[in-house]
């Protein structure tokens, strides 16, 4: 079974940034396999690891509601799992799968159950998934995952990015799935803060060679191997992750 590691925090927090950053430590470590999932619907993940990301499983989704309804469940799950194989871009070293744009107003109940079948027989294939997620963790509260080990809540030392980490701390609570794991990740400052009742993973500090490759769209993976915040990344990880 992989071991699942969620980001998530507001928009402009920096979680994309550093949860490609994860993907590149987790990377050295040898012989293991990495699924990326892009869960935030503004799609970024891809762009932060130099990667062109293919059709969506919300694309999946939406073609498959639009089809003629059919009893037959197994030939509909064969043909989701196809369209989800297209899906996953593969990578030097690790896949991408994205999850794409929100549901609309109609019902996926039943699409999202197949989904959700073939998500987990995937996500059994790899050592390491990392989920980016947006600030509701849309996708994590319909268990497109049913469990994980460890969700990082990257958030800014200010007022604002308190009050959001405290937010989708409590929002973690009402989700039907296992975390095993929780803490927060301060971004752009040297500072770890504590949070009543959250664990503090760790803090990364600004860094003038993160902040001109991403205004470039450059990916994580032209930072210099001894950049601070790759190690910052590198040292929460090495923390965290070493019973697994």
């Amino acid at each position: 079974m992989a071991v699942t590691i969620a980001i998530s925090g507001k928009g402009g927090s920096g979680k994309t940034t550093l949860a490609a950053m994860m993907i590149r430590v987790l990377l050295s470590k040898q012989g293991r396999s990495i699924l990326a999932v892009d869960a935030d619907p503004n799609s970024c993940l891809g762009l932060a690891l130099g990667v062109e990301a293919g059709s969506t499983i919300a694309d999946i989704r939406e073609q498959t509601r639009q089809k003629q309804p059919t009893n037959d469940g197994v030939d509909k799950l064969r043909t989701i799992e196809y369209d989800m194989q297209q899906a996953v871009t593969e990578a030097k070293g690790f896949d991408l799968l994205t999850m794409g744009r929100s549901e609309g107003p109609s019902c996926y109940c039943a699409i999202n159950n197949l989904l959700r079948k073939f998500l987990d027989k995937l996500n059994s294939a790899y050592n390491f998934v990392v989920i980016d997620n947006e600030a509701g963790m849309e996708h994590l509260s319909r268990r497109t995952t049913n469990n994980v080990d460890l969700l990082c809540i990257v958030a800014d030392a200010t007022p604002v990015g308190e009050v959001t980490a405290a937010r989708i701390f409590e929002l973690v609570k009402t989700l039907p799935i296992s975390v095993k794991q929780i803490g927060v990740i301060w971004n752009r400052t040297e500072n770890a803060k504590k949070l009543e009742g959250l664990e503090t993973l760790g803090s990364v500090p600004y860094d003038n060679e993160v902040y001109e490759l991403s205004m470039r769209n450059a990916s994580v993976f032209d930072i210099n191997q001894n950049n601070r915040v790759l190690s910052a990344v590198r040292k929460i990880l090495d923390e965290k992750l070493k019973n697994f």
